[in-house]
């Protein structure tokens, strides 16, 4: 392999990617535009959730609870219900996703220390906002309940009664809870495997259509050269990308970097050849640029989507869906950068990972390389 016919290639494909206003959009505009989309649009924080509120005690105690729904950051009183039909009502138009209701007896039940319920209607047609807003409601009843016992206990005389437990939480990584701080991360590496494998797809495709194949076979360039050389272009470009997406993450949405940005780049290089290199796969083995590029799409946006654990816990799928998790390229580099921007881990936690993606990387290197020694034949 000679470097200089490697580099006439490169110059080639350069030549073609600056002269081609498509390309150029698809290899910087898209990448942007995804990033704004999902930033923006794209949240898994569940807070100022909907309430109703039907206090049918009307009492100090009851108010007392209505308050702590009312001052908790997760929940907005929207509603003060007159009657079981209005909170109906309220659920069914989606304008309340929860409703409290608070019996009659609430007070008569608190003063004299008998248990009391309550009511907490949800609107799950939505499961996953239902089930964390129940926590929310558990977590405020508990406090609630919490507080009227070491009432109780000092109304009895018992001085310094304490609740059983006190929790004091410590959020590690992620002390906002803010899903922006992780799916940012995560929607990089997406990008960068949709984006990369989709560039490449069109290129050998590209000199089949236009007739151009035939004159490369006549030189003395080698495979290995020509695949290299295509390669090169796009590798520029897709670390521009990252340069770019990371910008944004830190200036645009303002996502922490706690790692190190050398490693975060090295690593995103290794799993960057190999997401050119599906995309080059898919061109050799096909002669039409839609073939390669719908091919392309298939096998890198649903599975980097969906199993990749960037938006949907691994650890939560079935376990058939967990095995084939492994053979996802993404899922390693989520990992990678989740890693290097929450907790700012160094290579020693990451070696595996590593490892993953390098073997990726040349082993699709070497099946695109390959089998285009075939179609020269």
């Amino acid at each position: 392999m000679k470097a200089r016919r490697l580099l006439a290639v490169s110059a080639k494909e350069f030549l073609h990617v600056r002269r081609d206003p498509r390309s150029l959009v698809l290899a910087i505009a898209i990448p942007v535009v995804l990033l704004l989309l999902f930033g923006y649009v794209l949240t898994l924080d569940v807070d100022k959730v909907p309430l109703a509120v039907w206090d049918r005690s009307r009492t100090p105690e009851s108010r007392e609870l209505a308050s702590r729904f009312e001052g908790s950051r997760y929940f907005q009183v929207v509603l003060r219900a007159e009657g079981y039909s209005e909170v109906v009502e309220a659920v069914d138009d989606a304008r309340v996703l929860a409703a409290l209701v608070i019996p009659e007896d609430f007070a008569g039940r608190v003063r004299s220390d008998r248990p009391s319920a309550v009511q907490l209607l949800l609107d799950a047609s939505e499961a996953n906002t239902a089930t964390i807003a129940l926590g929310y409601a558990e977590a405020v009843v508990s406090g609630y309940s919490g507080d009227l016992e070491v009432r109780w206990a000092r109304s009895k005389g018992l001085q310094g009664i304490r609740p059983p437990l006190d929790v004091r939480s410590r959020v590690w990584f992620n002390t906002d809870l803010e899903s922006r701080n992780f799916i940012i991360p995560g929607l990089i590496s997406i990008i960068m495997m949709i984006i990369a494998a989709l560039l490449t797809s069109l290129t050998v495709a590209r000199e089949w259509e236009q007739g151009t194949m035939e004159q490369l076979i006549a030189t003395p360039v080698t495979s290995t050269e020509l695949i290299l050389g295509k390669l090169l272009p796009y590798f520029v470009i897709g670390m521009t990308d990252l340069a770019v997406a990371v910008a944004m993450g830190k200036f645009l949405f303002h996502v922490p970097m706690r790692g190190s940005l050398p490693l975060l780049f090295g690593i995103a290089a290794v799993f960057l050849v190999g997401a050119l290199s599906l995309g080059m796969l898919f061109s050799v083995s096909s002669r039409s640029q839609f073939a390669a590029s719908q091919m392309a799409m298939a096998f890198t946006f649903l599975p980097s989507y969906l199993l990749s654990g960037f938006v949907f816990s691994i650890d939560s799928m079935p376990r058939a869906a967990r095995a084939v998790t492994y053979l996802i390229p993404a899922r390693y580099f989520v990992k990678v950068i989740k890693g290097v921007y929450l907790k700012g881990v160094g290579p020693a936690t990451l070696a595996a990972e590593t490892g993953a993606l390098l073997v990726f990387g040349a082993g699709l290197l070497l099946a695109a390389t390959r089998m285009f020694r075939k179609k020269l034949r």
